[in-house]
């Protein structure tokens, strides 16, 4: 994900730009002093406040982040908009109401929450599904939060809530540099700043997405009152204004680590070398992208089972045209499959038959024309590319995060244990950062691998791992967290520093898993999906091919926002017609 470039020289802005951020981040620290008073109730009933003005804005934010990315009101992707936007935010504000209500009346957020042990004597958090209504809409998900080794169930209640548990410790005023991708991005970052370090927020919004600031300041507005949140614009220069303000704590940026590089360490020198010595001194956290793996396991699949599986990854690819941070980028295939010709023909039908959209994010149009350079033989399906590598060099495709319809597949050999050993290596080794990793596996090869496969999983160093399942939907679920793999530095920074998102406000985070059904309804039935996990979800409307996904994902988002029986039967019909 890409925040608002740094330049490799200090811009200049004007001395009333700098009366307009100083007076913003004025308000804030008197704000953080309100805050601070504060009791853990009241900010429930803040939050409260918050999640209407945000219902009564979806259908706004929705529109019109779909029009700033070419989405007309009957494109059949436009959905994407719900889900990834005022439905994020609804579910998570309702996590974190949860969360905070918990800790008002004296109990621990983890009450009633399954914790047992992971591969590597980890303590694991079955953090996904907690309520009624997601455990039937999404029937056959499951998410669980594994701590760092050496963390154990009691320290983990002790240190759940982070700064909810000492309220009336300030974390003074923090910057939140918002992404330019996804429109909920910002908003989440702003709320965990505000309730997990118990930071008052100045949110410079990415250009790409000033078109939703006026709505961004409705649906926050009782955040913005008191002075928890301030909402500036601007380029580079302000940016770089705000990185190097001494009245502020604490940076969180969602975007590159070149940009992130820039801000930590500023301009190069003449020789185009980065300096010595760090030029902001203030923490930093940040999430950085990077480029995904689709571990494919091979197994006996039926033609439906490899039908969907490509539309899966097509998903992965293609979802917001591929400018998402957790877009799966590299397909790791078995050499040795006798079914990976059949896979490769149904993912190529299933890459070129997504319907068509704009690829809107800046600089995507160069990223495309710098992989058909790469690889001047990949398949170009009307606007998108579908790189297989056979003998061409996987270097430019391993380690550039392309942030555009750009799909690579490359081959490991082995089967069983072996192929999944051998590209959990190859994941971890050869691919450029730590955010996200996929794998599908159908329940019979998992069942086989036994031990060995929660094994595999625990070797992956990555901090978001979807097993039969996409990273996407880990980042919408708010009581999972969002992040790399811990150990990443200011000198290495590779996908990033620290998590977001983490309703339950876990400490000590390293990663987080989520488990999903290999195949949809009415094959997941008992009885006809093989022994694996049971859904109701048809085509999920995450799906690029799912043909009701834009009426199933804002029928999803209004009930979120406003309950209603009614309406959430009409979703659910149109769900099964997908």
């Amino acid at each position: 994900m890409t925040a608002t470039p740094v330049a490799t020289t200090t811009p200049e802005i004007g001395e009333s730009e700098h009366a307009r951020l100083d007076t913003a981040i004025d308000d804030l620290h008197t704000g953080a002093r309100v805050w601070s008073a504060l009791t853990v109730a009241q900010r429930v009933t803040l939050l409260r406040q918050v999640r209407t003005s945000v219902a009564a804005t979806a259908e706004d934010w929705a529109t019109t982040a779909a029009a700033t990315k070419g989405l007309d009101a009957r494109h059949p992707l436009r959905g994407e908009e719900w889900l990834s936007g005022p439905y994020g935010v609804l579910g998570a504000l309702d996590a974190y109401i949860e969360t905070l209500s918990r800790l008002a009346r004296g109990a621990n957020p983890l009450d009633g929450v399954t914790i047992d042990r992971a591969p590597g004597g980890r303590t694991r958090v079955h953090a996904f599904p907690l309520t009624g209504i997601d455990r039937f809409l999404l029937s056959g998900f499951t998410g669980e939060v594994w701590l760092e080794p050496g963390t154990t169930p009691r320290a983990a209640r002790a240190a759940a809530g982070l700064g909810q548990r000492t309220p009336t410790v300030s974390g003074g005023v923090g910057l939140v540099l918002g992404a330019g991708n996804v429109t909920s991005i910002p908003v989440l970052d702003v709320l965990y700043e505000l309730l997990a370090s118990n930071r008052t927020a100045l949110l410079k919004v990415n250009p790409t997405q000033d078109p939703l600031v006026p709505i961004y300041k409705r649906a926050l507005a009782p955040l913005i009152e008191p002075g928890f949140l301030r909402i500036v614009r601007g380029g580079p220069a302000v940016g770089a204004y705000l990185t190097a303000h001494p009245d502020l704590s604490h940076v969180h940026i969602t975007g590159s680590a070149a940009t992130f590089d820039a801000i930590v360490w500023g301009p190069k020198t003449a020789r185009g070398a980065r300096r010595k010595k760090p030029s902001m001194s203030k923490p930093i956290t940040a999430e950085l992208g990077g480029v995904s793996p689709i571990i494919v396991v091979p197994g006996d699949w039926s033609d439906a089972d490899l039908r969907y599986q490509a539309e899966h990854v097509a998903t992965m690819r293609l979802q917001n045209s591929g400018h998402n941070c957790i877009a799966g980028q590299v397909v790791v295939l078995s050499e040795d499959w006798d079914q990976a010709d059949a896979f490769r023909a149904a993912l190529r039908r299933a890459y070129a038959s997504a319907p068509e959209r704009p690829t809107w994010y800046p600089g995507s149009t160069n990223r495309m024309h710098e992989a058909s350079d790469a690889y001047p033989d990949a398949l170009v399906l009307g606007d998108r590319l579908l790189v297989e590598i056979d003998d061409d060099d996987a270097s430019a495709l391993q380690s550039t995060e392309y942030f555009a319809p750009v799909l690579g597949v490359v081959s490991v050999a082995g089967t069983g244990q072996e192929f999944l050993d051998a590209a959990v290596a190859y994941a971890n080794d050869e691919l450029q950062g730590t955010l996200g990793a996929n794998v599908l596996i159908d329940p019979a090869t998992e069942k086989s691998l036994g031990t060995g496969f929660e094994r595999a999983i625990a070797d992956l160093r990555y901090g978001s791992i979807a097993i039969n399942g996409w990273t996407g939907f880990a980042f919408i679920t708010p009581t999972l967290t969002w992040g790399a793999f811990p150990g990443s530095t200011i000198d290495d920074v590779g996908s990033g520093i620290g998590v977001v998102h983490n309703a339950l406000l876990l400490d000590r985070v390293e990663r987080s898993v989520l488990r999903g059904p290999f195949r949809p309804f009415p094959r997941s039935a008992p009885g006809l999906n093989g022994g694996g996990r049971v859904t109701i979800l048809p085509t999920p409307p995450w799906f690029v091919t799912s043909r009701t996904g834009a009426e199933v994902s804002e029928g999803l988002t209004r009930f979120r926002a406003s309950g209603g029986v009614g309406g959430l039967v009409k979703t659910l019909l149109a769900a099964l017609r997908a």
